[in-house]
């Protein structure tokens, strides 16, 4: 039982940042897409479609994060000490769209469009450090001239990665005469989103012999293929469905995305698998002692479902299409 429980903690830790990236991703996009339209009715509409949701999403982030502390700290040191920088400035990032989110509401007109940029720019600046976050992670934290490039370029990309996401919810949740504008960005956001998708499939079998032997080695390429295939098909999928407008499928690009993106986190688990750290500390190198990794299970037992059930209430009775913004 000892021997598991380094592995049940790694998957509550894994579910918690694929939550996070899906639930949060779609509201950072929505924000990046906020200032593309005219200020007024338009800018509340897309406001009012993550209203109910954006504040809750980010709680994925704290448990993800609270896990690799509580049970991991030997991996906490070295990641969060690595990506210091990056995560502080994610942290001024969210902490800007929160402010400004709130601040809008109450704000004169002639200081309403100060606190939308402001809106606009923390989610930008939350979506590119965590891109850099996650490029620095898989080449492991090189800080030379092609590291630091190769985390410039995902870290643009999981921004259009998350662009795509805020399109698609914006298809699926904000007023249809949105529409047209979410589905030029999302064409728009898909072949960044593809780009940076390339860009860590070739990466991670280089920077480690032991991730290149896991992917191309038979028979592991024959059962893997399917990984890979499916994301080219399902970009094929998303590319011809936005091409064409007036279809009534105004769920299908959203659904599209968290479909890549699913497939994406799961190769990305795949490769990094049994290390946190790549080719440096394993999980159980990294864990905590039993003892405590025990004590944090009946937390987690507890706590999960709370959040999980939280999750599933609040979407479930926000369900349909946002037409307005209201504060009465």
């Amino acid at each position: 039982m000892d021997e598991m429980l380094p592995l049940i903690f790694v998957v509550l830790m894994g579910l918690s940042m694929w939550l996070y990236v899906l639930l949060d991703g779609y509201d950072l996009g929505v924000g990046m897409l906020f200032v593309a339209v005219q200020p007024g009715a338009e800018r509340d509409r897309m406001i009012a479609s993550i209203g109910p949701f954006w504040d809750a999403n980010e709680t994925w982030l704290v448990l993800g994060v609270g896990l690799l502390l509580v049970a991991f700290p030997t991996a906490h040191g070295i990641i969060l000490g690595a990506l210091y920088l990056p995560v502080a400035i994610m942290l001024v990032g969210l902490i800007l769209r929160g402010v400004a989110f709130d601040f809008r509401v109450k704000a004169q007109d002639s200081m309403k469009a100060l606190w939308d940029r402001l809106f606009f720019a923390g989610s930008l600046i939350a979506s590119l450090a965590q891109g850099w976050m996650l490029g620095s992670y898989v080449t492991g934290f090189r800080d030379d001239a092609l590291g630091l490039a190769f985390s410039a370029l995902i870290a643009a990309c999981v921004a259009a990665a998350y662009l795509l996401l805020g399109a698609g919810w914006v298809m699926l949740k904000a007023s249809r005469s949105l529409t047209d504008f979410a589905r030029m960005w999302a064409r728009r956001a898909l072949w960044g989103t593809a780009l940076g998708i390339a860009a860590v499939s070739i990466a991670t079998p280089l920077v480690s012999e032991r991730i290149y032997d896991k992917w191309f080695q038979l028979p592991e390429l024959l059962f893997l293929l399917p990984l890979p295939l499916g994301c080219a098909v399902l970009v094929m999928l998303a590319d011809r469905h936005l091409r064409h407008a007036g279809t009534n499928r105004d769920w299908w690009p959203f659904a599209t995305a968290v479909a890549l993106l699913t497939l994406c986190f799961t190769g990305l688990a795949y490769s990094l698998f049994p290390y946190l750290v790549i080719d440096q500390l394993t999980l159980w190198q990294a864990a905590a002692s039993p003892a405590t990794l025990k004590i944090i299970l009946v937390g987690a037992a507890i706590t999960l479902p709370f959040i999980l059930g939280y999750t599933v209430f609040v979407y479930r009775v926000f369900w349909g299409r946002q037409e307005g913004l209201s504060y009465e």
